[in-house]
C-alpha cells in the first residue's frame, strides 16, 4: 500500500493539490512520534495561520481508521501513526498480485506511451572511457525504469561518426598504420594512430586531414571504405563493454545519418523568420532570452553537431512521436540544450516542451580528468576489469570455498562501477573509490548483493516452509519497518522515472537492505517461535528478496545466490 498517497488523499489543505501534499509527506527521523509526518509550514502564508495552529486544525480533522491509527499535531509537523494489525496482509496482497504479472514495483502508468532516451553516444575511434560512464549506466537506468512502468522505450546511442578528426586518422593511418595490426589492436590501435597524428600534426597535415574528411563527405569509395572499418572496430569494442555492463540500444544512428535531414529543417528556420547573419553564419538569435546565438550554419555553409541535434530530434518526433525525449548528457552541455530546446519552440513545435536534458556530474579517479588528444585516458574496461579483479581478491579472502567466484566477483565488480556511479545524486562530480565501491559494510552494491544472499539462503533453509496465506498477523517494530519499507519500493521506482533519479533507487537499496539486516539479526527465521511465525517470516524474507532483486536490476545489476 502507498501510505503517502492514503493519508494525502484524506487530507484537505486550500490551495493545495493532492499530488503536492503526497510529495510532502516524509518519513520522520524519529518515528516514536508518528512513522510519516506532514510538514505545515509551507501553507502558513497561504492560509494565515501559524504553522503549529494549522497542524492542530489538520489534526482535528483528520479521521482515523485501520489504517491511519493516531493523528497528532507538534510544533508544526503532522504525525501519523500506521497500524500494525492487517498491515501485511494488505501489502502481501499488492506484492503477490504484482509479481505474479510483471514483477512487484512495475505498472502500466505509461499506458504505452513512448519515450526516447539518448545516451552513451560514443565517438567512432576515440576510446570508451570512464568519463562515458555516467551517461551510459544512467541512461540504461532510465531505460529499464521506463520500461518497467509500462512505457515503450527507445534507447539511443547517437553516435559520433562525423567531423574532421576521421580525416586525421585516415592520414595517420596511411603514414604509420598497418592493417594487420590494426585489426589486432583494435580501438586501441586506432587511438594510438589518433593521439600520434595531434602530437605530430603540421599545418600540411592538417590541410590533409581536413581533405580527407571532404572525402568522407562527398562519398569516395577508398575514404569511406577505411572509415566505416573505423566504425565497425569501434562497435565491435564498446559492445563488449556495453555486455559487461547490461546495456542495449534500439537505435545507433549517428551524426552523419542526419547530414541529409538538415536542409528541411533550415528551410523551415527560414520560413519562420528565424534565420540572421552573423559574421558571415547563419544564426538563430537567442539574446533576448539571455542566451549566445545559435549557429546553424558556419561561414563556410558546413553545418555543425548543433545543427545536426537539431536534425535529430524532428527525425525522432516524426520517427516515434515521442511524449519525452530524454538526452543524459554532461551538465557542461546546459547551454547547448537550452538553445536547442529553445530554437524548436520559437518554430512553433509544441513538442519542445517534451525534450528534457538530464545533466549529470562527471566520474573520474584519483588522478583527475583526461585528455583523448594527448593520449591520457582511463579506459572503462580497464576500470571495470580492476574492480572485478579486487572483487575476485575480496571474495577468496572472505569465503575460499564459494564455488563459482569468477562468476560471482564478475557480477559483484561490475555492479560495484554502476552502483558506484549511480548512488549519489546525478548532478554531482564523483571520484570512483575500489576500496569504498567493493566495502561490503558500506552503502555499496556490495552491501546490497550480500544482504540478498541472506536472504536467499535463508529461504533455502525453509524449502519446505509454505509461504503467508493470509492470516492476521501482528508484527512486531522491526518487522513493521520492514514492511513500510518494502511497501515504498513501487513508489521509490515512479520517483526515479518522474525526476529521472536512478539514486532514487539505489539509495532504497540501502536503506532496505539495513532494515532488513536488522530484522535478521533480531527476529528468529528459521527456528521461529511458532509455524505462523516461520511462514511470515519467510514470506517476509521473499519480498526482501525479490523486490531488491529487481531494483538492483533496474540500475542493471546481477545478484549472485551466493558470495
Amino acid at each position: 500500500m502507498d501510505y503517502k498517497t492514503y493519508i494525502a488523499e484524506r487530507l484537505t489543505v486550500e490551495g493545495v493539490g493532492k499530488e503536492e501534499l503526497r510529495e510532502m509527506i516524509a518519513v520522520p527521523p524519529d518515528t516514536s512520534l508518528g512513522d510519516y509526518a506532514l510538514p505545515c509550514f509551507r501553507f502558513a502564508k497561504l492560509m494565515r495561520k501559524s504553522p503549529a495552529l494549522i497542524a492542530e486544525e489538520l489534526a482535528a480533522g483528520y479521521r482515523t481508521d485501520g489504517v491511519v491509527t493516531a493523528v497528532s499535531a507538534v510544533n508544526g509537523y503532522l504525525n501519523f501513526k500506521i497500524g500494525r494489525a492487517g498491515l501485511f496482509k494488505a501489502f502481501w496482497e499488492d506484492f503477490t498480485a504484482a509479481e505474479q504479472k510483471c514483477g512487484y514495483g512495475s505498472s502500466d502508468m505509461g499506458g504505452g506511451k513512448t519515450v526516447c532516451i539518448d545516451y552513451s553516444s560514443v565517438n567512432i575511434a576515440k576510446p570508451f572511457h570512464i568519463g562515458h560512464l555516467s551517461t551510459t549506466v544512467l541512461g540504461g537506468a532510465l531505460y529499464r525504469i521506463f520500461r518497467y512502468l509500462g512505457y515503450n522505450v527507445v534507447g539511443i546511442n547517437h553516435l559520433g561518426d562525423y567531423g574532421t578528426q576521421f580525416g586525421k586518422l585516415i592520414s595517420a593511418y596511411r603514414r604509420w598504420g598497418d592493417r594487420e595490426e590494426v585489426e589486432k589492436g583494435g580501438i586501441h590501435a586506432i587511438n594510438d594512430l589518433y593521439v600520434r597524428f595531434n602530437s605530430e600534426a603540421t599545418e600540411e597535415m592538417e590541410a590533409e586531414a581536413r581533405e580527407n574528411f571532404r572525402l568522407i563527405e562527398s562519398g569516395d569509395r577508398e575514404a569511406n571504405e577505411l572509415f566505416n572499418w573505423f566504425k565497425s572496430l569501434t562497435l565491435d569494442y564498446v559492445k563488449t563493454i556495453y555486455d559487461r555492463l547490461h546495456i542495449s540500444f534500439d537505435s545507433y544512428l549517428g551524426e552523419s545519418f542526419y547530414i541529409d535531414k538538415i536542409g528541411p529543417v533550415v528551410e523551415k528556420l527560414k520560413e519562420k523568420g528565424l534565420l540572421t547573419e552573423s559574421r558571415g553564419a547563419q544564426v538563430v538569435d537567442l539574446e533576448a532570452y539571455g542566451m549566445s546565438p545559435f549557429i546553424v550554419l558556419r561561414s563556410d555553409g558546413a553545418s555543425l553537431y548543433a545543427t545536426r541535434d537539431l536534425a535529430a530530434a524532428f527525425y525522432r518526433k516524426e520517427t516515434y512521436d515521442f511524449d519525452k525525449c530524454l538526452y543524459v548528457v554532461a551538465y557542461q552541455q546546459n547551454l547547448h540544450f537550452k538553445q536547442l530546446f529553445k530554437v524548436i519552440e520559437l518554430m512553433g513545435e509544441p513538442w519542445a516542451k517534451d525534450l528534457v536534458h538530464v545533466a549529470y556530474g562527471m566520474v573520474s579517479l584519483e588522478d583527475g580528468a583526461m585528455s583523448t588528444r594527448k593520449g591520457k585516458v582511463v579506459w572503462l574496461e580497464d576500470v571495470i576489469s580492476r574492480s572485478v579483479e579486487k572483487a575476485a581478491a575480496i571474495l577468496a579472502e572472505k569465503n575460499p570455498d564459494l564455488a563459482g567466484r569468477t562468476d560471482i566477483a564478475e557480477q559483484v565488480g561490475v555492479g560495484a562501477v554502476i552502483f558506484g556511479a549511480l548512488y549519489n545524486n546525478k548532478i554531482k562530480d564523483i571520484v570512483f573509490s575500489y576500496d569504498k565501491a567493493l566495502n561490503f559494510d558500506g552503502e555499496t552494491s556490495v552491501y546490497v548483493q550480500y544482504t540478498c544472499a541472506r536472504a536467499a539462503s535463508v529461504l533455502a533453509k525453509l524449502g519446505g516452509v509454505p509461504l503467508y496465506s493470509g492470516e492476521e498477523i501482528d508484527v512486531n517494530a522491526r518487522e513493521f519497518e520492514l514492511v513500510k519499507a518494502l511497501s515504498a519500493f513501487p513508489d521509490t521506482v515512479k520517483e526515479a522515472a518522474k525526476n529521472y533519479e536512478p539514486s532514487t533507487v539505489a539509495r532504497w537499496c540501502v536503506d532496505t537492505a539495513q532494515v532488513f539486516n536488522k530484522f535478521y539479526i533480531d527476529c528468529r527465521i528459521v527456528n521461529a517461535e511458532s509455524e505462523t511465525l516461520r511462514i511470515f517470516r519467510k514470506s517476509l524474507t521473499h519480498a526482501t528478496l525479490a523486490s531488491l532483486t529487481a531494483a538492483l536490476a533496474l540500475l542493471g545489476i546481477e545478484v549472485p545466490e551466493k558470495m
